[in-house]
């Protein structure tokens, strides 16, 4: 199976954190596609046929709000249409992100806007019924304006503002750098480059001390982090702007794992315990 070298478990003090009694996380899915484990994780098995989530994460806090990744859109049909015909897969769409706020009877005046852990495409499909600003910095805003792999997202941010951070804050749990939201250590953006030039991990912590890390892609399966390995060969080369820091990044992961809920974007069952949105009577 060829594991990654088992890395020693984080034994700093966790970074400090302060958020509101009234934050709250919860989780909008909106669809999945197909592919098989051993496209997703070394030592996967051709038989295991894994269902991707394509999940927009809420999180709520009284300085506004943010959506980790948009998720699917009401125009995925066509985004699929857009890939190159080798990796288009089967998929199920449910809510967009949108239904989900509007069944909810959500405020979205109160959205300050997407997160995508990255500007591929199952991220940011969604956007195309958000009328709201996006949040990138600057290397994931030239990424997803140059690379093949920002055609999506080039079809449904027009019209978007972009917000652009800046990941000038410290180090960060092992990641170079970091970017506080709101300052008080409640939603911490992490530089994480590898997957796409620009792409990120977004650590939540919650009011009752409980902390989850939203690594994007850097695993799209749980198996990446419990069983310490990387995706195959062929699909590291295909998948990665630098496999090499992908590689690193999922080792600092390995080692906070035991400190709080990880969750790779596309695995369903690492949502488990993170709540819908109610929806309205």
């Amino acid at each position: 199976m060829n594991s990654l070298p088992m890395p020693a478990a984080w034994a700093g003090p966790l970074p400090s954190a302060a958020p509101p009694p009234d934050m709250a996380l919860y989780q909008l899915p909106t669809g999945t596609y197909e592919t098989r484990a051993a496209l997703a994780v070394r030592g996967g098995s051709w038989r295991d046929k894994r269902h991707f989530a394509a999940t927009a994460v809420l999180v709520r806090h009284p300085a506004g709000d943010l959506l980790i990744d948009a998720g699917f859109g009401s125009g995925v049909a066509g985004h699929v249409a857009m890939l190159p015909r080798f990796v288009r897969a089967p998929y199920r769409a449910g809510r967009t992100a949108r239904e989900h706020l509007d069944a909810g009877g959500y405020d979205r005046g109160r959205l300050l806007g997407v997160l995508p852990t990255h500007s591929h495409w199952d991220h940011v499909s969604g956007l195309d019924s958000l009328p709201v600003p996006i949040w990138m910095n600057a290397d994931e805003r030239r990424y997803a304006a140059e690379d093949a792999d920002g055609k999506v997202f080039r079809a449904v941010s027009p019209g978007h503002e972009i917000h652009e951070y800046r990941l000038d804050g410290p180090p960060y749990l092992g990641f170079p750098a970091s970017y506080d939201v709101h300052g008080d250590g409640s939603v911490v953006v992490a530089a994480a480059g590898g997957h796409t030039t620009g792409s990120v991990v977004v650590f939540v912590t919650l009011p009752t001390g409980r902390r989850y890390a939203f690594i994007g892609d850097l695993t799209w399966q749980i198996d990446g982090i419990s069983r310490r390995v990387e995706r195959p060969w062929l699909l590291r080369r295909l998948a990665d702007s630098d496999p090499e820091l992908v590689r690193q990044g999922l080792l600092r992961v390995i080692a906070l794992a035991g400190l709080m809920q990880v969750v790779p974007a596309h695995d369903r069952g690492a949502y488990d315990g993170i709540p819908p949105l109610p929806v309205l009577k």
